[in-house]
């Protein structure tokens, strides 16, 4: 029996865990949709030379490639909840 309330526990921790991860994850990404609203802004409203509309571009491209990882991570979070099956991620 203590087994089993011990497995719940660990259960339930990492449950709390992966949805405050979840929820950083939610405000990161609309954080940098609004920075990449805030470029595409930037590269329409001002006249800039290339080099300044290249920078804007790789910019934007980085954000992007930021933006797909998290929504990876976020989607990997949330179906680990769905199902049930919370874990507690390790750094070593």
């Amino acid at each position: 029996m203590r087994q089993s309330q011990a497995v719940s526990r660990r259960q339930n921790v990492a449950k709390r865990s992966m949805t405050k991860e979840a929820k950083q994850l939610t405000g990161l990404i609309a954080g940098l949709r609004e920075s990449l609203e805030a470029i595409q802004k930037e590269r329409t409203s001002m006249k800039l030379t290339g080099a300044e509309m290249g920078l804007l571009d790789e910019r934007r491209n980085n954000l992007l490639l930021t933006i797909a990882a998290l929504d990876d991570r976020l989607s990997a979070v949330q179906g680990l909840i769905d199902l049930g099956r919370p874990h507690i991620i390790r750094v070593h």
